[in-house]
């Protein structure tokens, strides 16, 4: 359902600048924590190949695709660097009692 919440992991889980793939009835997105703490989630696959973006490098505010090093603003899912040219779509993110949860 468009705008239910979902808890995706806990706050815990992540270190800052470090990803985590969360699915969800069929869906993949990435869940990734900034240096300020933030908690962001973007789709988790890189819209050049379909490769997961979880095993890719957190830097800043740019996780980079693991496959051909495509790269995207985890803030808002903007392409930032081919091949990645599409962007992808990023989710409302919050905390709650330890737990991220998004809104899909």
């Amino acid at each position: 359902m468009l705008g239910q919440w979902v808890a995706a992991c806990a706050s815990d889980a992540l270190e800052q600048e470090e990803a985590f793939r969360f699915d969800h009835e069929g869906r993949t997105f990435v869940i990734v924590r900034s240096p300020e703490g933030e908690y962001f989630a973007i789709d988790g696959h890189c819209s050049h190949e379909k490769v997961h973006l979880a095993g890719g490098i957190v830097d800043g505010h740019i996780i980079e695709c693991p496959k051909h090093f495509g790269a995207f603003d985890y803030r808002s899912g903007e392409a930032r660097r081919l091949p990645a040219c599409i962007d992808l779509r990023s989710y409302d993110v919050k905390v709650e009692s330890g737990m991220v949860f998004i809104r899909l």
